[in-house]
């Protein structure tokens, strides 16, 4: 892995949406900067020279939505296996969630959190801190205290906000320091003890279900309360049509609200589970054809703002058992990158929107100095390999844990080079 130095992207395509350049530029680093960006061949430099033939240059991949376990589930993901497992996917930072044990609901977990990420010295950490006290949904956590302390944004992820009066609160109260306010829309006497979407499939499987509703009737909630007091809200790991459908009437009554999607959710339905597979249990469950569809739309014209992994490790223990009993959740963050870029490919999506929502808007929303390769910029930097072709092996993942419903798929696209502050952290050529 590079330590410093002079290096020269040269030859490939730059897309960088936040200055407005797409095209053949090459682009020189020094000192941790984004020194030069000019026409092919026209900087002049003492440099290391990366051949990005064939490749996108972009502002480095921004995941705002995974969970790093640590501390306290140390034996599904460390801050170190989990960035490993980032920069192997192309993202120079990442944004954890709070359910840890203890749980980030408070300055001294959220400067742990920092210490490890400043150990593991690969993608940055941005830690996300709890609404609630231990997540438990009754009173507002420190929320200033973990601000002070470096938290980007607050979320009770894994568990929904249930107390309407603690979410018009924590709106209210987290615009004295300008964070989002991230949700998991889910009403859970709804949900009940569902395990996956109640639809065709679910019957069929004779499984307990969760319907649409009980994630669009929280959007719907959260939206009303965004009216009323204003703040930021964060829609995270959206998946019905009908959650899209309120979205874009609250982007049409100009509400301050934005939103995320998860590869999964786009590119797999409920079909997925009817092997019983526990690697498609997951929270939202995956959904219909429509919804999925609805989704890409969405994404497409640009109402939705993010592409996130909701990267959520488990060990093998807690997958390989009957299917009411599994956790949800899977890894993301090696596949995200060549699953969108399916959509590229296949559903007309932009290269330009792909890099917004994986790179400017998570910058964007979260407050980091990021997502922008202009002169002077820090270099966060990304080489997308748009036609890289490898088959994804399980065990060859650099996350910890291995539940993965895309074992076996053949991808097209990767990372060849991830660059953090002007290092370079990852090279498919020295990976393998």
């Amino acid at each position: 892995m590079s330590e410093g130095g002079a290096i020269l992207f040269a030859g490939g395509t730059l897309i960088d949406p936040a200055n407005d350049r797409h095209g053949a530029y090459d682009v020189l680093v020094e000192e941790g900067l984004v020194a030069a960006v000019g026409a092919p061949g026209s900087i002049g430099a003492d440099a290391q020279r990366i051949d990005a033939t064939g490749c996108w240059v972009v502002p480095g991949l921004i995941d705002m939505h995974v969970h790093l376990r640590e501390p306290g589930y140390e034996y599904k993901e460390t801050v170190a296996t989990g960035t490993q497992s980032a920069v192997a996917g192309g993202f120079t930072a990442v944004a954890c969630m709070a359910n840890t044990k203890p749980v980030n609901d408070s300055a001294a977990v959220t400067e742990y959190i920092l210490d490890r990420a400043r150990e593991s010295a690969l993608a940055r950490v941005h830690p996300i801190g709890a609404v609630s006290v231990g997540l438990a949904g009754r009173e507002l956590a420190e929320i200033g205290e973990m601000y002070e302390a470096g938290v980007v944004a607050v979320s009770d992820d894994g568990m929904p906000i249930a107390d309407g009066a603690l979410m018009r609160r924590a709106l209210e109260y987290t615009q004295l320091f300008g964070i989002p306010v991230i949700v998991h829309e889910e009403d859970p006497q709804l949900a009940g003890d569902g395990v996956m979407h109640e639809g065709r499939v679910c019957l069929h499987l004779g499984l307990k279900g969760m319907p649409s509703a009980a994630e669009e009737a929280m959007v719907a909630r959260d939206l009303a309360l965004l009216a009323q007091t204003g703040g930021k809200l964060h829609l995270a790991h959206l998946s019905t049509a009908g959650s899209i459908r309120l979205l874009r009437d609250a982007r049409e009554r100009g509400l301050p609200v934005t939103a995320e999607v998860t590869p999964h959710h786009f590119i797999l339905t409920d079909e997925a589970v009817r092997e019983y597979d526990t690697n498609a249990k997951m929270k939202p469950p995956l959904r219909e054809q429509s919804d999925a569809e609805a989704l890409v739309s969405a994404l497409r014209e640009g109402l939705i703002d993010v592409i996130a992994t909701d990267h959520a490790p488990h060990h093998r223990d807690e997958k390989e058992i009957e299917f009411d009993l599994a956790a949800f959740g899977i890894v993301g963050l090696e596949t995200a990158l060549p699953l969108t870029l399916r959509l590229v490919r296949d559903h007309g999506l932009d290269p330009v929107t792909l890099v917004r929502a994986m790179s400017v808007n998570p910058a964007r929303i979260l407050g980091l100095d990021a997502g922008s390769l202009a002169v002077g910029r820090v270099a966060d930097i990304t080489l997308v390999d748009p036609d890289y072709v490898w088959t994804v092996q399980l065990e060859e993942l650099r996350s910890k844990s291995k539940n993965s419903p895309f074992g076996g798929w053949e991808m097209r696209g990767a990372a060849r080079t991830t660059m953090v502050g002007g290092r370079i952290v990852w090279s498919r050529g020295e990976q393998g």
